[in-house]
């Protein structure tokens, strides 16, 4: 009866899997911070996206780790990067079956670790990440990850103005199908740090991402962004994190008609990993209840570390 009456419904179609690859590496690397996730090398991540593929998750997220990085991320753009060529992967694999996305940012690929370009000296107080100069890298990356395949492309580094300098440059270049999934409400999170360890970034002499990611007191704003990003030709749009911040899903839902999604971050799958490990919570039940709450929210999409988990277990 409960789940007749149901409100709210959870299926393998509404997750997207991200997934890491990363370049020079022999066999698949464990990431400590996240038990279960892994840096894939280019075999094994073919080997995973065909098994998430074989379960019915229908989209999946790759995350590059180059083996070298320098100050404008250029391995995020050169035909050659990880990404590109893992894209290349996928679009032979299951490029028929399954949605392929690519995030797009700088911050895995340079070597301060921010997420755009600076306009002075790594780790110098005064030194802060130039908008425009970054929005024509991301323009460059768009193309590339679309020349590589990809059927969607997700900006993530909130910089003003990048959703319409992306299209733009999508557009020039033939890619007019290629849609765009705008991390439009990221906010300045203390919940990425698995995350940043399974990207090895770090930002160079300290430092936070407060300049361009989203204060998380503040709710009315991310509604600014979001339809921003909307009038710049966001297909779709993301809230991150999820879980501490359901009532900005909820809003943006309640604000938008494109589709919403949410991505549930690296520290909440830790989290529940964590506790789950010391025995003060059941893992299957508390992550049920996580997604559920997320899909409840308002989120049509959700990505998340627990996909194959999700996929496996509704088989």
């Amino acid at each position: 009866m409960r789940d007749l009456v149901a409100e709210t419904s959870l299926d393998v179609g509404h997750f997207v899997a991200p997934l890491f690859v990363r370049e020079g590496i022999e066999e698949p690397q464990a990431i400590a911070a996240l038990p279960g996730i892994v840096q894939h090398t280019r075999s094994s991540l073919r080997e995973e996206v065909k098994a998430l593929a074989d379960l019915g998750v229908g989209a999946v997220i790759l995350f590059g780790v180059p083996l070298s990085k320098d100050a404008v991320g250029s391995q995020a753009f050169l035909p050659a990067g990880i990404v590109q060529q893992s894209l290349r992967d996928l679009v032979a694999d299951v490029g028929d079956e399954m949605v392929l996305m690519a995030d797009l940012c700088v911050d895995e690929y340079t070597d301060h670790g921010h997420c755009g370009v600076l306009d002075g000296p790594a780790g110098d107080p005064h030194t802060s990440v130039d908008n425009d100069a970054t929005l024509e890298v991301y323009g460059r990356i768009a193309v590339a990850q679309a020349d590589a395949g990809a059927h969607v492309v997700a900006p993530s580094g909130m910089m003003d103005g990048q959703v319409g300098a992306i299209r733009a440059a999508l557009d020039a270049a033939g890619h007019k199908q290629v849609a765009i999934l705008a991390y439009s409400a990221k906010y300045a999170s203390g919940l990425y740090g698995p995350f940043r360890d399974a990207v090895d970034c770090a930002i160079v002499g300290g430092g936070d991402r407060k300049a361009y990611q989203q204060d998380w007191r503040n709710a009315r704003e991310a509604i600014v962004e979001v339809q921003a990003d909307i009038s710049e030709g966001a297909d779709m749009v993301m809230v991150k994190p999820a879980l501490a911040y359901l009532d900005i899903i909820a809003a943006v839902k309640a604000a938008v008609n494109v589709p919403v999604a949410a991505y549930h971050v690296s520290g909440e799958y830790a989290m529940l990993q964590a506790a789950a490990a010391n025995g003060w919570i059941d893992h299957d039940a508390v992550a049920l209840e996580h997604l559920t709450a997320i899909r409840r929210a308002g989120a049509d999409v959700i990505l998340s570390y627990l996909t194959h988990w999700f996929a496996a277990r509704t088989a």
